[in-house]
């Protein structure tokens, strides 16, 4: 899935879009995408100026952001609503996102019920783990 795709389903726009690519999606099951780590993201500049580390917040809505599109492509009806944060679980950081870091996000369904999506998702960076969690979507 290329970027006008991801813009037809996201609502999110710079500075804020934190998907530049699906590379796979089983819609009901899982989704695997990325985003390119680059330094001009606007957030190094203050995380931490001369040490840039990507703020974890931000790996965090990258994956919720693949969610987003998951649920979107699973039910084509979502594609009209907005889908929100409604909750984090077990959230792990495992090791450091740096500029120049391509951050592959991986999430499957681990249950839906009515307007709660729940996933569980990992952002590897090189095929280790960076960051886990379980992420939950309410459809507004």
């Amino acid at each position: 899935m290329e970027i006008d795709r991801i813009l037809e389903l996201l609502p999110h726009r710079y500075p804020f879009l934190m998907v530049d690519g699906v590379s796979e999606v089983e819609p009901g099951k899982f989704i695997k995408g990325h985003k390119n780590v680059s330094f001009n993201e606007p957030f190094f500049q203050g995380h931490f100026p001369g040490n840039p580390i990507m703020p974890g917040v931000m790996i965090l809505e990258a994956m919720a952001q693949l969610g987003i599109i998951f649920a979107k492509e699973t039910d084509p009806s979502l594609r009209e609503k907005l889908v929100v944060f409604a909750g984090i679980d077990g959230v792990r950081f495992r090791r450091p996102v740096l500029p120049g870091d391509r951050l592959d996000l991986e999430l499957e369904l681990i249950k839906q019920k009515r307007n709660i999506w729940k996933m569980g998702g990992k952002a590897l960076v090189g095929g280790n783990v960076a960051v886990e969690a379980v992420l939950m979507a309410a459809i507004q």
